[in-house]
């Protein structure tokens, strides 16, 4: 089994690298591409819709050709994204990067159907949540790494005062300089292209096994009996809707904290690190778990918690203010509360995962593209923020965080446990 998590560690260090490092391409394309707040958060959109449109036939996918195949053809789905970014930056067309953002989520959506219900199933439901978390430092190391390695590429010391003096050129002349800035992503991202190939070669010839989630033992099968319906799992819908508003309530710590830097006369070429330290602090949540999962806490309870402290940190984002001086850093402290919001973040998926898919038997496959559909939370509500950013400022928008927090802490405390629409009858808890 630990050959196994170790190939399934390394996919998820390949997801989180393709999916962090939209942190520094909203700013870098709001600058190359002069877009606004809401225009610029298209890039989340484009990414993370794909999960919506996809996940479906990503399971019907997985049951007719298996996980490892699956996986290729996700592997080379991303391949064609990545050098879609070719094109798009030659003509520097905005619209051309969100097709190419399209395709990385689309492949992305198939590894995450094939992926999560693998590492949950893989071993001991109890320690689910430890396996999880494992997994989840393998993708937010890959996150620290992928926006730094990305400004190393395309970034450069003197870009600082090149963004300043945008604004004072002419029309040619900064045409002209930003379509040199744009070109820079053409290299790395056909570099991104032929990794992605090689390994969907690769996972197609691992020693992963094909999982079995057609059988169901005799008690979850005598409590599936009847059922025709992966909407007769109330647990499992409503933790779809909790994947939905957590992955947003994550993408929104991670993704918008440049742009709020930025509102504190912090530039890009000092900003870039700050996605960095929010996925550090998620790294920590995740040690933390792995070291006390189920030893000291048990998953349900440290998904509690962490709704808990995402409560008090959404007021805190909105509420408190004052600039502090800290690791090197002028700003404000609602900033470092929104580094934070990452160690709330940490084991709420690792959470919701196995709850969900408790008890679903041969549903499991087309239950976990449910959830996996819920990662368009990503898309919509980065897209709400900058529309609410536009109107009422920066920090005001994080108000959309607190009813996301609310939500997931009544998943937490009771709506996992449903297990009839009509009656609302609860199972045990997990």
């Amino acid at each position: 089994m630990t050959k196994n998590i170790t190939i399934i560690g390394i996919l998820f260090f390949v997801f989180g690298f393709v999916t962090w490092v939209n942190a520094i391409l909203i700013p870098y394309f709001k600058i190359a591409c002069e877009l606004n707040n809401f225009q610029s958060y298209l890039v989340t959109f484009a990414f993370y819709i794909s999960y919506l449109v996809i996940s479906l036939p990503a399971a019907w996918l997985l049951r007719r050709i298996g996980f490892r195949k699956g996986m290729m053809a996700g592997f080379w789905i991303m391949a064609g994204g990545a050098f879609a970014f070719i094109l798009a930056a030659l003509g520097r067309t905005y619209a051309g990067f969100l097709i190419g953002l399209f395709a990385i989520g689309a492949g992305l959506a198939i590894l995450q159907t094939a992926a999560n219900p693998y590492i949950t199933i893989i071993g001991p439901r109890e320690r689910a949540a430890q396996r999880i978390s494992i997994m989840g430092v393998c993708n937010k190391g890959a996150g620290i790494l992928a926006p730094l390695l990305f400004a190393a590429v395309v970034l450069r010391p003197t870009d600082s005062a090149l963004f300043r003096s945008l604004p004072r050129m002419g029309a040619v002349q900064r045409n002209a300089a930003l379509d040199e800035l744009i070109r820079r992503v053409i290299i790395p991202y056909a570099c991104v292209g032929v990794i992605l190939l090689f390994l969907g070669w690769l996972v197609r010839y691992s020693s992963l096994p094909e999982i079995d989630t057609e059988h169901e033992d005799e008690t979850v099968a005598s409590a599936n009996l009847g059922k025709t319906s992966i909407f007769q799992f109330p647990h499992l819908i409503l933790g779809a809707l909790a994947i939905f508003l957590h992955v947003g309530t994550q993408v929104l710590a991670i993704d918008t904290i440049i742009g709020y830097a930025a509102s504190m006369d912090i530039h890009l070429p000092e900003s870039k690190v700050f996605p960095s330290y929010t996925l550090l602090a998620t790294i920590a949540g995740y040690i933390a778990g792995i070291i006390s999962i189920p030893r000291w806490i048990s998953q349900a309870k440290a998904f509690l918690v962490c709704t808990v402290l995402g409560i008090l940190l959404s007021l805190l984002i909105v509420l408190s203010g004052g600039r502090v001086v800290f690791g090197g850093h002028t700003a404000d402290i609602s900033l470092w509360f929104l580094v934070l919001l990452g160690f709330a973040n940490s084991l709420i998926w690792a959470g919701i995962w196995p709850l969900a898919l408790r008890d679903l038997g041969r549903f499991t496959k087309t239950g976990a593209s449910v959830l996996v559909m819920g990662l368009c939370g990503n898309a919509i509500l980065p897209l709400l923020y900058g529309w609410l950013a536009d109107r009422s400022g920066v920090q005001q928008a994080y108000w959309i965080l607190l009813p996301c927090y609310c939500y997931l802490f009544f998943y937490a405390v009771y709506g996992h446990r449903i297990r009839n629409w009509a009656t609302f009858k609860l199972k045990g808890a997990a």
